[in-house]
């Protein structure tokens, strides 16, 4: 089975946001598009407690410095705030029959929506737990931004899990204006790269 994974398409990645991404909100349309092909869609969304480690206000510093060696954020996509939400524009009622909405990052702040690999089963995540239940063996991954949390999706679902993974490139948005080195890991790793356009896309699906 094939699943989509739309990854943080929330108001604070989107233009007037905290964190928005460039054009953020122009890859909604196309995940509109792409809802209906799948039966198990999973939406992720960043969910986060107001003193998350990963916000720059945490260690008194300015957003986008780096401490101990790890880049930190603007506040962004706090629980139960409107920057949090899902784009509005999402139409999660063309999803044709499964989906589920997965929050991460409440006590953390990964970029992937595995977390961490665990080699025990008991400790996989509990993403891999739903589309195991279900059977996938196929992700398709979209949504924002192209170079943190989509890239550590992607990789993990194929390095750590072995999903047969497929980026849909033009359904996604960077924060860097040059994502070169991100593709080349994409290539590097084996994970197949699409857009939405491609007639080839449907037939991978279906």
């Amino acid at each position: 089975m094939k699943a989509l994974l739309v990854i943080d398409v929330q108001n604070d990645f989107c233009p007037g946001g905290t964190l928005a991404v460039e054009k953020g909100d122009e890859i909604v349309p196309i995940i509109n598009k792409l809802l209906p092909n799948f039966n198990l869609v999973i939406f992720t969304m960043d969910w986060h407690k107001s003193d998350n480690i990963g916000f720059a206000s945490q260690h008194l510093v300015n957003p986008f410095e780096k401490v101990e060696g790890e880049i930190v954020w603007p506040d962004h996509c706090v629980q139960n705030t409107k920057g949090a939400e899902l784009h509005s524009d999402l139409d999660l009622s063309k999803c044709k029959k499964d989906f589920y909405i997965y929050k991460k990052g409440e006590n953390s702040h990964p970029y992937s929506a595995f977390l961490d690999y665990a080699d025990d089963r008991q400790d996989w995540p509990e993403l891999v737990n739903i589309l195991d239940e279900r059977d996938v063996d196929k992700i398709f991954v979209c949504g924002l931004a192209t170079d943190f949390c989509v890239k550590n999706t992607a990789l993990d679902g194929k390095k750590a899990y072995g999903y047969d993974t497929t980026v849909i490139i033009d359904a996604c948005r960077a924060i860097s204006n040059d994502i070169t080195p991100t593709i080349q890991e994409f290539l590097d790793h084996d994970i197949k790269l699409i857009n939405s356009t491609d007639p080839d896309l449907f037939n991978i699906i279906n």
